[in-house]
């Protein structure tokens, strides 16, 4: 199984520089906003890493798996093996690794930084902190049964040799089925309709088997970076990612940005959003210039 991605080598910099992994969320492909996080970490120094999760986009997908499969641990494995393909550069200083993440991936990244050593720096943007409470938020209570009987279903038929049940990621009809049936989803997921990315994930995905809120506090010693937008109706609502963010321990860091879940890719939250990245990695995976004596 390969992953596919890009290397951006690190502007204005001689020698092995930092680099920082970047992942994307829920059936996002690469192409799906971050390049210009890439492009403003890569200006500010920094290699970067950014790849399609192993089923998505370009990436392969590994043997007995389906496409369109979200395991996170799958996810979270993956990021370790492209922290171990950047420090394989030489262009990469092995010693100076950060991870960033969003949504979904905003907690995988957690995750990754709280059970890999090798990661010396981690931001979740918009991150996923309870796909328990994502799901009770998102899903009327009165079909949570039926989500549950269509699971055991679908075990039964995948055990038969059958192809998985799949489900929309987002629907124009938020009264339809989808894994993200909000409107603001379908306005950001819609206009990649016909590229690399696929509407559709196995209903395996959604199964209630991931909390990575839960890791926040075994990531100290490492810095800490996490970045909310204060009206997520989508994945993390802002009061939950601040319950979550006070259970981690310091050196850690909070930073709001207005709009919603989406608009962290696009225009005055980018901004906010990507600079705050920028500046902490700068201060934490930057080289320490040793101070002239008196």
């Amino acid at each position: 199984m390969t992953l596919r991605g890009w290397f951006y080598p690190a502007e204005g910099v001689s020698g092995p520089a930092p680099c920082i992994i970047l992942t994307h969320g829920v059936s996002c492909t690469k192409e799906m906003g971050l390049e210009p996080f890439a492009d403003v970490f890569s200006a500010a120094g920094f290699a970067c890493v950014v790849y399609d999760h192993r089923g998505f986009g370009a990436s392969d997908t590994a043997v007995g798996k389906p496409r369109q499969e979200l395991d996170p641990w799958d996810q979270i494995h993956d990021t370790q093996h492209a922290i171990t393909y950047a420090q394989g550069r030489p262009e990469v200083d092995a010693s100076r690794i950060g991870v960033w993440g969003s949504s979904y991936s905003g907690g995988n990244a957690f995750v990754v930084a709280a059970i890999d050593r090798r990661v010396k720096a981690v931001c979740g943007q918009i991150p996923g902190i309870s796909m328990r409470r994502t799901f009770e938020a998102s899903v009327p209570e009165e079909f949570w049964q039926d989500v549950w009987d269509g699971q055991t279903t679908d075990r039964l038929a995948r055990a038969r040799g059958e192809a998985p049940a799949t489900i929309p990621v987002v629907t124009a009809d938020p009264t339809q089925p989808a894994a993200f049936p909000m409107p603001d989803a379908y306005e950001f997921f819609s206009p990649y309709e016909g590229t690399a990315w696929r509407n559709e994930l196995t209903m395996r995905s959604l199964e209630l088997n991931y909390e990575p809120g839960q890791f926040l506090k075994f990531v100290a010693p490492t810095p800490l970076l996490m970045v909310v937008a204060e009206d997520d109706t989508v994945v993390t609502p802002a009061e939950w990612a601040k319950e979550a963010f006070e259970t981690a321990a310091e050196p850690k860091r909070l930073v709001t940005i207005p709009g919603g879940h989406f608009d962290a890719y696009t225009g005055h939250p980018f901004e906010l959003s990507s600079s705050a990245a920028r500046d902490f990695f700068l201060e934490h995976l930057a080289p320490k210039v040793a101070s002239a004596p008196v």
